[in-house]
């Protein structure tokens, strides 16, 4: 009988009900779990749960029962049109506050139609699946001269247009222009534009909270729906009284004074400013009154808001194209919060929020709970050796002493050249190869640390287990190297660098690595045996959700400029050549999403920036939970023996080695001027786990062709036979000028 009870319950197993595949969909993203997340916890495909959430396809048991568990304890947390109260997970720096009324004396928001013009081509939607939908152009792009046509009535409220959340009918954000009239407009996302009656600053900042209707939704089920933006042009500066640009002294600061007019007018209208004070990116706030939030954030471009490496012109364009642009981003990426750093690593928070909703109490009441997987709301301290000169935990070291490498850790981007050898000056061509979003492709499926870290003596080592590892690396030799399994090859490691050391150095002994170092010295064939260790015990993929993120908005921007995905070499080389000038703002927007990538990671060790500082001190950044300088180790470390593996890779295979390589850039002697007189092609393949063409992050794009006798000109020209020329492939000029990369 118990054969048949078995039977039976395997039977009821293979049927456990489960919700509509929208429904597990909507329940997954309300908890902010990513598809590898449930994959990895039902150990399947990232792929079949896709298909699961699709309807394409069901589970089958054993995983059948485990999924319909998850989705029912999912259910009780996450009710059917039953929002989560929000929990006290306000962002240092932007308090969490309530919604204030709007003054009865402001007249209800007019919405106005530009101008008629020539109509604007649609832009391409063949775009990745996932990938928010691009913001159209308006039908203009000229600053109206006149008031033009009567204005049309804004949407009713609860009436969204496009199915967008009805709270942010008008979008994340608004341009505001006065025009020749002095009719003070706001520039929405899709052409649309608004009368703005507010007559000071205070007042704007109501009318955005109010009959604005400007903001965006939450990016995760946990997180807080994002403060509305309001971008001031010049003349929008001028009208409330702002200075149009700031004095030497002004920028200096990053502020104007605090017994300015305007900010005197918020103060007396019960509004605060961060600590930043009223700078180029300024966020205006009320205390907290109750669970609403009640902050608007300004940018103003002419303050140098938009910083030109990453944003070119942006600040110079007219208000609907700027509305535009910065409403690409935003959708694509989110809200700009502040330069491209800031907004980064405050999308990792938005992604992965530091608190969640409990489950009902005795009493039916939810509170506010550690959300797993994020990094918490508190900050942890780091190990000794991850911590840079000046921190606190450095305070006893004596003033001037230099920390060596068995000290500190040292996790940076590559800067290493060689000279060429007689052959490779033979070859006419120095061609040079740039990873895509080198930075988000390390990221990718990275484990780091969540919590604090555990000093451990004489550890095995692990490399599942996030840290630092004080170990020596010296015996690692390049000439002779595992390529896969049992497969030794023999290589020149003369004309290698170290994949330890970002100058490409050969250790000479005990030095601090991060984990993914230490993985791939294991990988090459070697053995390690660490002496000492801190490690995380806490762990798991804090950044998936960001580098999804990040990955489709640049794909889908991408897509826009006509280049895909799916494109054979010769069709994605082609496709890159010029791609900048088909849509020279969406061109902008993919510089932006890059730099977002970048600066983001860097973020996670912000230095000090004056403010009376001294060594040994703390300073700001060291308050916040995304302070964590072993986080960025491990990104780098990551993404440097990426880079080292594919050009060991190629080097077996066809026994070319790079000359330069600078981050994510390497720099080969060619025989002809393209990638493809170099790559190795089978077929239309590459060369598995080598250098491949394509849109993707972790493949490669052509940066740059120069000529060999180019190359040892410069060299001699400033007497430096292993300079970098991976720096100045792009173009061939030569200079010190900082690109922002």
């Amino acid at each position: 009988m118990s054969e048949l009870f078995d039977a039976v319950d395997a039977l009821i197993a293979s049927r456990s009900p489960l919700p509509p595949p929208a429904e597990r969909k909507r329940l997954r993203q309300a908890h902010g779990l990513t598809l590898d997340e449930v994959a990895a916890a039902l150990q399947v495909r990232r792929a079949t749960v896709g298909g699961w959430e699709a309807g394409k396809t069901e589970p089958r048991p054993p995983e059948r029962d485990a999924y319909a568990r998850m989705l029912k304890q999912l259910a009780r947390l996450y009710p059917a049109n039953a929002p989560v109260p929000p929990e006290d997970t306000a962002i240092p720096e932007t308090p969490a506050v309530a919604a204030a009324p709007a003054p009865s004396a402001v007249e209800p928001a007019q919405a106005r139609t530009a101008p008629t013009g020539p109509a604007a081509e649609p832009a391409n939607t063949a775009l990745r699946p996932a990938a928010p939908a691009a913001v159209p152009r308006p039908a203009v792009t000229t600053r109206p001269t006149s008031r033009g046509p009567a204005a049309k009535k804004a949407a009713p409220a609860g009436t969204p247009a496009g199915g967008t959340d009805a709270r942010f009918e008008n979008g994340p954000l608004a341009v505001v222009d006065v025009d020749a009239d002095g009719q003070v407009l706001a520039y929405c996302v899709g052409g649309l534009v608004l009368d703005v009656p507010a007559k000071s600053i205070a007042a704007l900042v109501e009318w955005t909270l109010g009959e604005g209707r400007l903001g965006q939704p939450k990016l995760s089920g946990p997180g807080k729906d994002a403060d509305p933006l309001i971008v001031l042009t010049g003349a929008a500066c001028e009208h409330y009284g702002l200075p149009v640009t700031l004095t030497k002294e002004e920028r200096l600061a990053g502020r104007i004074p605090e017994g300015h007019k305007v900010i005197k007018q918020l103060t007396r209208a019960d509004w605060q400013l961060t600590k930043r004070g009223f700078g180029p990116w300024a966020r205006i706030y009320r205390p907290a009154q109750g669970a609403e939030r009640s902050c608007v954030q300004l940018c103003i471009p002419s303050w140098d808001a938009l910083d030109t490496r990453h944003w070119a012109d942006t600040g110079q364009l007219p208000p609907a194209d700027l509305a535009r642009l910065l409403g690409t981003y935003a959708a694509r990426v989110m809200t700009p919060r502040g330069s491209t750093a800031v907004t980064g690593l405050e999308l990792m928070t938005a992604l992965r929020p530091p608190t969640r909703a409990s489950e009902p109490d005795a009493t039916g009441k939810r509170h506010s709970e550690h959300n797993p997987g994020s990094l918490g709301k508190d900050p942890v301290d780091c190990a000794p050796c991850e911590a840079p000169d000046g921190h606190p935990v450095l305070a006893d070291l004596p003033r001037f002493h230099h920390r060596t490498p068995a000290e500190v850790l040292v996790e940076e981007a590559y800067d290493w050249g060689r000279p060429l050898t007689d052959a490779e000056c033979l070859r006419p061509h120095l061609v040079g190869i740039d990873v895509n979003m080198a930075f988000a492709a390390g990221a990718n499926g990275l484990t780091v640390g969540l919590g604090a870290p555990t000093h451990v003596k004489n550890p095995v080592f692990d490399a599942k287990l996030p840290g630092s590892w004080l170990v020596d690396l010296s015996h690692v030799d390049l000439s002779r190297v595992k390529v896969a399994k049992d497969k030794w090859v023999e290589l020149d490691g003369s004309l290698l660098p170290s994949p330890f050391t970002p100058k490409g150095e050969r250790p000479t002994g005990p030095a601090w690595y991060a984990t993914p170092t230490v993985a791939y010295a294991v990988e090459l064939g070697y053995d390690v045996r660490p002496i000492e260790a801190w490690v995380r015990y806490d762990n798991g993929r804090y950044l998936d959700g960001w580098y999804n993120r990040l990955r489709d908005a640049y794909l889908a921007t991408m897509a826009d400029l006509g280049v895909g995905a799916d494109l054979s070499p010769e069709e994605f080389l082609a496709a890159m050549d010029g791609y900048r000038q088909r849509d020279p703002e969406l061109a902008v927007v993919v510089s932006a999403v890059k730099a977002t990538v970048k600066g983001g990671i860097g973020k996670l060790r912000e230095r000090p920036r004056g403010e009376g500082w001294k060594p040994g001190q703390p300073w700001r950044a060291l308050a916040r939970p995304t302070w964590r300088p072993d986080i960025r180790a491990a990104v780098i470390s990551r993404t440097r023996t990426n880079m080292h593996r594919k050009i060991v890779k190629h080097a077996a295979l066809t026994g070319q080695y790079p000359v330069a390589i600078l981050s994510d850039c390497a720099v080969y002697a060619s025989d002809g001027p393209s990638p493809l007189d170099f790559l190795p092609y089978r077929d239309g393949k590459p060369l598995p786990g080598g250098f491949k063409l394509g849109v993707n992050p972790g493949l490669v794009k052509w940066e740059g062709t120069q000529t060999v006798l180019w190359g040892e000109g410069v060299r001699e020209q400033f007497n430096a036979p292993e300079l970098n020329l991976a720096r100045y492939i792009k173009d061939g000029t030569v200079t010190d000028q900082d690109t922002g990369e």
